[in-house]
């Protein structure tokens, strides 16, 4: 593990390698998903046209079946990477997304897509998990936490600038151009890892890959109940995210007829989940995660009543639409990494096979709540502002559940 220099700062993995030029690294690879999605945004009316797809919120299936594919492989890659090292696992992780992004681009058929987008995001999901693990294998307590934080303030300009980039490829070419960007920027960064990100895990620390034993490592994850209870109410906000994601071009397109502006407003509306993040990492220590995300899920449904009742109304503009959508997004800026930080907080023990589940967990369940909420789309925003409506109630129950019908406070806390 990493120690500290004479001046505090976090020590890198090796003198090569700048404590920049790590962050940007980790940066970079976390960003891969948030591109891989937002980017499609804006070509989906183009794919959609192009494969034949006949209904036009089936088109969402392309954001849907790379989600559900980053999801399923979550559970494989953790093991993996326990097993055979973290680099070589990341490498050949960024190698098949590589591969799907080649599919993708020259794919006949909406079918063969998908395939392609499954396969993408199966790939993917070894940066996703990997990247956390190496951090975790370098760093501890509050340096861990100062590389974290650089990390993300970098990454989240990806959601912000994704659909930006993919609009700005669909003016100069067609949307293949798109997974031909897709396809050299995971390139650039395989052969950045391949050259610069040693090893993490040394060979001496390395585990078996025994099935039984990852089987039973999952199933203790499942039955605890606050690691279950917050992975669950984190699916559902993520299910919501998901949801807004998968009818975005719909709505801004045909709602409020933007056109190709839509990504601009998308961008603004993102920037409030980063103000979030940032605000969030100020105010967690001071606050404690349950104040800050119990506090901000209670808002998010008072937003989200107000938002269905403008919608079931008729009286959803543009400028109220993305008054609450920025709301919205800049409450789930408080609740998901809390939340996912306290489904980890009691898997210290197997903190590995933890972060696996909860990735699984998370991204497919809410793949699957985010793709009901874009399929229900009909030319309003009722199905979207519904549905953050009744996940964000759906959140709170099982919150309450889990936490014993006390909220802003662990029980294991007395009050103060």
């Amino acid at each position: 593990m990493s120690s500290t220099t004479a001046k505090g700062q976090p020590s890198v993995p090796h003198a090569g390698l700048s404590l920049i030029e790590l962050v940007l690294l980790i940066a970079a690879l976390m960003a891969l998903n948030a591109l891989s999605i937002d980017i499609m945004l804006p070509a989906l009316p183009q794919i959609g046209d192009e494969l034949g797809v006949v209904h036009e919120n089936n088109r969402q299936l392309i954001l849907s079946s790379y989600l559900l594919g980053l999801g399923a492989a979550s559970l494989i890659f953790g093991p993996v990477s326990d097993w055979l090292g973290r680099r070589p696992t990341l490498l050949a992780g960024i190698l098949l997304f590589i591969v799907g992004a080649v599919l993708s681009l020259f794919a006949q058929s909406f079918e063969t897509m998908l395939t392609a987008r499954a396969l993408q995001g199966i790939g993917a999901a070894a940066p996703r998990v990997v990247t956390i693990s190496m951090v975790r294998d370098w760093y501890s307590g509050r340096q861990m936490g100062r590389i974290m934080s650089l990390a993300m303030m970098v990454f989240m300009a990806a959601p912000i600038l994704a659909p930006t980039v993919g609009q700005g490829i669909l003016f100069l070419g067609h949307w293949h151009w798109i997974f031909i960007f897709l396809t050299a920027f995971s390139f650039a960064l395989m052969l950045w890892c391949f050259a610069r990100l040693p090893e993490s895990l040394p060979m001496e620390k390395r585990l078996g890959l025994n099935p039984r034993t990852v089987a039973r490592s999952y199933w203790l994850v499942l039955t605890n109940r606050f690691a279950l209870g917050y992975m669950l109410a984190v699916s559902c906000a993520f299910g919501a995210l998901f949801g807004f994601i998968n009818s975005a071009q719909q709505i801004f397109n045909g709602v409020f007829g933007l056109g190709a502006s839509f990504t601009l407003v998308f961008a603004l509306i993102a920037a409030g989940q980063s103000v979030a993040a940032f605000l969030n990492s100020q105010l967690v220590e001071r606050f404690g995660l349950r104040k800050l995300s119990h506090g901000a899920l209670l808002m998010l449904i008072g937003v989200s009543a107000v938002g269905a009742t403008l919608a079931l109304t008729g009286s959803m503009t543009l400028w109220t639409y993305y008054a609450f959508q920025a709301l919205v997004m800049f409450f789930f800026g408080f609740i998901a990494p809390n939340f996912n930080s306290m489904a980890m907080e009691p898997l210290g023990a197997f903190a590995g096979a933890g972060s696996a589940m909860v990735g699984f967990v998370t991204t497919t369940l809410g793949a699957v709540l985010g793709a009901g909420i874009g399929a229900l789309y009909n030319g309003t925003t009722i199905p979207l502002t519904l549905g953050y409506l009744l996940l964000g109630t759906t959140a709170l129950i099982i919150v309450l559940i889990t936490e014993k019908g006390r909220l802003f406070h662990p029980m294991h806390e007395d009050a103060s």
